[in-house]
């Protein structure tokens, strides 16, 4: 492909601040990445890692946000499930991750409807990661007390604690997303702390659109 056609294949997007080429027809972050972005609540973070970064959007974000942070994206060229933490550390195998992110696959593979676009079906489906091998590898990257948040569906938001709490992960912060006020919840945003007590708040809901389609005043501000 020359570089005339490829240029033609991108779409040039902005978000806060932020230019980013994207596939026209492969994966595209949607607003997942930014409402995910957007629960971490760190003061202060020095190692952060994103698992399954996709087009690295919510690392790029976390960097604006903690510029003194180094930040490592784990793409599809790493098989998740076979993460060796050591050769991530810059100082020891002691020095681990203050913060992992991830806006994982949450299908199982045989529900919904599967994109024929392999980069989109491997991005919503449980095609090339399970959740327990998730949760493993955050687990494996994380500093006793580090933190973990995740966006996640609610109909598996059992099954997502349940393989937190296994792996000595426990949840402390809950907030659901609503499309509109009338709505059920379409996503969930879980943190959860590792080695952490047993003791977890529900936030207040997020609303994406207001009744007549626009955005809400948060959302506006998130943009």
């Amino acid at each position: 492909m020359n570089r005339v056609s490829c240029i033609m294949n991108l779409t040039l997007d902005t978000i806060r601040d932020i230019e980013l080429y994207q596939n026209k027809k492969g994966y595209r972050f949607s607003v997942d990445a930014l409402l995910l972005y957007s629960f971490v609540n760190l003061r202060r973070a020095y190692r952060i890692a994103d698992l399954g970064a996709g087009s690295g959007i919510i690392g790029i974000l976390l960097a604006k946000r903690y510029p003194e942070a180094e930040i490592t994206l784990i793409v599809i060229r790493n098989d998740i499930r076979d993460i060796d933490p050591i050769p991530l550390f810059t100082h020891s195998p002691l020095h681990r991750f203050d913060l992992v992110v991830s806006n994982p696959p949450f299908r199982r593979q045989k529900t919904g409807q599967i994109s024929p676009t392999d980069e989109k079906a491997i991005a919503r489906h449980e095609i090339e990661l399970k959740l327990a091998d998730l949760i493993q590898a955050a687990c494996s990257l994380l500093r006793s007390k580090g933190r973990f948040c995740i966006i996640y569906h609610p109909s598996r938001l059992v099954e997502l604690i349940d393989a937190l709490r296994e792996k000595h992960m426990e949840p402390k912060r809950l907030r659901f997303v609503h499309s509109t006020l009338t709505t059920e919840a379409k996503m969930a945003l879980v943190e959860a702390i590792k080695d952490g007590r047993t003791e977890m708040k529900i936030e207040n809901p997020l609303y994406i659109y207001k009744e007549d389609g626009t955005y809400t005043d948060e959302m506006k501000a998130l943009y």
